[in-house]
């Protein structure tokens, strides 16, 4: 006996008819490998080059896709530059206990290109402050969407500080933050530039510590670490500077 549109109709609702749902699925899977490839790349040219200096066509042929594409998936150039800092700066502060917030993005600043895309313990290497600092000076969108950026980074440090002046604290800390970024990835400052991370992220630590009292204690390391034998007379350490 053949089938009939009943039978038809009851295979589909259990799920046993060829429904033609393979093209459109593979399709939207096609679509998010490229809308990530093309947010990957984007990433990549704002930190190597900053927005102004990334162009449309070198995002698109990074991420081997065209160029009509980037815009159907995102619109125009300042959009994706949006994107790009929400996914990466927004991500970090999301999931980035606060008194590991300062290492976990200086790290990245200062991990480059270099590695599997994770920083220090595994932590997924983002690179929104590079991108902020090669971004200086473009339009007023995006110094205002870095700025935005800056003051979150900022909000977050100073939960680390009980004192009255906790706001000005976290300033500093994101300037400091922000100028060993400048001076290693964007001038090359030496001996900066080519400076070990661990050393870089230890020396800092320890005068940080004073300034944002949040900061967890790191332990008493050598010379190994980049640091000088202390002298009789010498303080122990740099955080026994003291902020008023």
């Amino acid at each position: 006996m053949g089938e009939t549109p009943h039978d038809n109709a009851r295979d589909i609702v259990d799920g046993t008819a060829d429904a033609p749902v393979g093209p459109a699925r593979e399709h939207r899977r096609d679509a998010q490998g490229t809308r990530l490839r093309l947010l990957d790349a984007a990433s990549q040219l704002f930190a190597e080059r900053g927005y102004e200096r990334a162009t449309v066509r070198d995002i698109a042929a990074r991420a081997g896709a065209n160029q009509a594409l980037l815009f159907r998936y995102f619109g125009s150039k300042k959009a994706l530059f949006g994107e790009v800092m929400a996914r990466g700066g927004q991500e970090q502060l999301r999931t980035t206990p606060p008194e590991r917030l300062f290492e976990v993005a200086l790290r990245g600043m200062l991990a480059g290109e270099a590695g599997d895309g994770t920083v220090g313990d595994g932590a997924a290497k983002d690179r929104s402050l590079e991108v902020c600092l090669r971004s200086i000076g473009g339009s007023d969108e995006i110094a205002e969407a870095l700025r935005g950026l800056g003051e979150e980074y900022a909000d977050v440090l100073a939960t680390l500080s009980n004192a009255d002046n906790g706001d000005l604290r976290a300033d500093l800390a994101l300037s400091w933050l922000l100028g060993i970024g400048l001076m290693r990835v964007v001038v090359g400052k030496e001996p900066l530039a080519s400076a070990d991370p661990d050393t870089i992220c230890a020396l800092a630590g320890d005068a940080l510590s004073a300034l944002l009292e949040g900061l967890p204690e790191r332990p008493a390391e050598g010379p190994a670490q980049g640091r000088p034998p202390q002298g009789p007379g010498q303080p122990q350490n740099s955080a026994s500077i003291t902020f008023p």
